[in-house]
């Protein structure tokens, strides 16, 4: 754990957040900046800085996101609709909290 890592610390328990889903690995939370009306994070327990930062070890936490991000998708009804998977990668990418994550954007209405 990084000792600033606002991510570690929800991970934790140190700051109270409400995980819609968690595993021995991997949890997961609403955004509290949604970029849309469902935005949830696919967060590592473990703290890997960023994509640029991982390494052969770290290919089952992605693809194990991936599958969780899908899951997600079905059970908040986003999944037939259709989602956004992405991952924001170093400040010029937008990424914000330096701890590894995977953002589902989805629930807009279809015309």
């Amino acid at each position: 754990m990084e000792n600033d890592c606002l991510f570690c610390k929800i991970i934790n328990k140190e700051i109270p957040s409400d995980f819609i889903y968690e595993n021995d690995r991997v949890v997961v939370f609403r955004d509290i900046n949604p970029q849309a009306p469902l935005h949830l994070l696919i967060v590592p327990k473990k703290h890997i800085r960023s994509i640029n930062d991982i390494t052969g070890e770290d290919l089952g936490f992605i693809s194990e996101m991936i599958i969780i991000a899908r899951d997600m998708a079905k059970k908040e009804l986003v999944a037939e609709s259709g989602y956004k998977l992405f991952f924001n990668v170093e400040k010029g990418g937008g990424q914000i909290i330096f701890h590894i994550h995977l953002h589902l954007i989805g629930g807009w209405k279809q015309d």
